[in-house]
């Protein structure tokens, strides 16, 4: 690390790991020696999808969690726990729906023994400061999303960090109040009118994080870790439509369809065989994409950034279904674009019956765990298994919830596909209408 970033560091996490024992056997790791590095001065963002571990590092920096290995400093000092020079703001708002806008905001204070007539001073400041004043003596449920996200943040301010954590403290919120509020806290942040020295925040969103941060780490999925780091050289107040942010957007895109996955892992799909995982994807949403890059203008080949735009879709929406499309071999993604296969074209052209058999063509081939359940029902006599045997199985290489939701997956494609059958009230898998 280099001696200037570090003496100006206020966070250094080095080498953190987060792992969980599976339920039968081996380990999850969530994170693998992730590197993290926040300087004085400077907003960073941690982006990536759903599952790439960003807000367990976070916790992990907050002292909510305790990592499985390596370390976290703050200003010098080991993190054994939270610390006072630390606060966050979460997703979820989570304020208590008891107390009034000024006694949520008061309950940091309160907490580190602060005077009453000090603690209320200082909370009138803060609600000032991030814009709510006169709702001093309202409750949460009188408040709109955008208003309750604001007193999260003016009570994460009242204790006046020197870092600000933030987890993903807009994607709950609508579009405009979201842009509202990230506008607000750029317009704080610039003027130097808030008490803290750095943010570091958990994001999904491309844009976001280049409209608000100087440096962006992506994280890689499957374990989490950071596979790129992408300084943010631009002027605020950045400009969506400036050329140079938009290539900036680009090259993230570029850099989070880059085929760096970790040994033994398959980006979205971690494990082989029957073991691979699968997110619960629905076929309308995969024959809508497939649809929307074989249409005009983009003719089979899309560019993701505009793309991404064109659908309303952020990371966290649109890279599993492309990435279940790349899977199951309807298109490829490279470069930041995403283009059909041969086999992608075939089904945006065929009809009803035609798709079903592609479908059930790419389930055989690409899907192990299909292939596994229709060979059974074949060998059986009656050609009916009991799902529960199927469970079971995936089971002793992943966690309950996620057996249920790839073999859930696998159920819901192969109904579509006509390659096997489930009965919901028996829970029995059959050939009963096989493709």
């Amino acid at each position: 690390m280099n001696d200037a970033i570090a003496k100006e560091a206020l966070i250094i996490a080095r080498d953190v790991c987060q792992s969980y024992a599976k339920p039968s056997s081996g380990t999850l790791v969530v994170l693998d020696n992730v590197d993290v590095t926040l300087a004085r001065n400077e907003i960073v963002g941690l982006l990536g999808r759903s599952g790439s571990g960003k807000s367990t590092l976070l916790r992990a920096i907050a002292g909510l969690i305790k990592p499985s290995g390596g370390t976290i400093s703050c200003e010098g000092r080991a993190l054994t726990g939270p610390s006072p020079a630390i606060a966050m703001v979460f997703q979820s708002f989570a304020l208590f729906p008891w107390l009034t806008v000024l006694q949520n905001v008061e309950l940091g204070l309160e907490a580190q023994g602060v005077a009453p007539a000090e603690r209320r001073k200082r909370a009138l400041d803060a609600i000032d400061l991030i814009g709510l004043d006169g709702f001093e003596s309202a409750y949460p449920k009188e408040l709109s999303g955008g208003m309750r996200q604001r007193v999260g943040l003016a009570r994460a301010l009242v204790v006046r960090p020197k870092v600000l954590l933030m987890d993903e403290p807009f994607s709950a919120l609508d579009v405009l109040t979201a842009e509202t509020l990230r506008t607000d806290l750029l317009d704080l942040w610039c003027e130097g009118r808030m008490p803290i020295e750095s943010i570091l925040m958990v994001t999904h969103n491309i844009e976001e994080a280049v409209l608000m941060c100087d440096r962006i780490l992506i994280f890689g999925s499957n374990p989490g870790r950071v596979i790129a780091e992408i300084r943010v050289d631009l002027p605020q107040p950045r400009n969506r439509l400036d050329p140079a942010f938009r290539d900036l957007v680009e090259k993230i895109y570029v850099k989070m369809t880059m085929r760096d996955q970790a040994p033994g892992q398959s980006g979205l799909f971690p494990g082989t065989g029957i073991a691979l995982t699968l997110r619960r994807i629905s076929t309308n949403l995969l024959s809508g994409l497939i649809e929307a890059v074989a249409a005009p203008p983009y003719n089979g080949r899309a560019d993701l950034p505009p793309l991404a735009a064109g659908l309303q879709h952020e990371i966290d929406d649109l890279f599993p279904v492309a990435e279940t499309l790349q899977l199951l071999r309807f298109a490829e993604l490279a470069g930041g674009d995403i283009q059909l296969t041969q086999t992608g074209r075939h089904f945006a052209e065929g009809g009803v019956d035609d798709r079903k058999r592609i479908f059930a063509q790419q389930l055989q081939a690409y899907v192990p765990l299909a292939a596994h359940i229709r060979r059974i029902l074949g060998e059986r006599p009656t050609h009916m298994a009991p799902a529960r045997r199927f469970r079971d199985e995936l089971e002793d290489h992943m966690s309950e919830r996620d057996a249920g939701e790839t073999l859930q997956t696998v159920t819901n494609w192969a109904r579509y596909a006509e390659y096997f059958a489930y009965d919901e009230q028996t829970d029995m898998f059959s050939l009963e209408n096989p493709a």
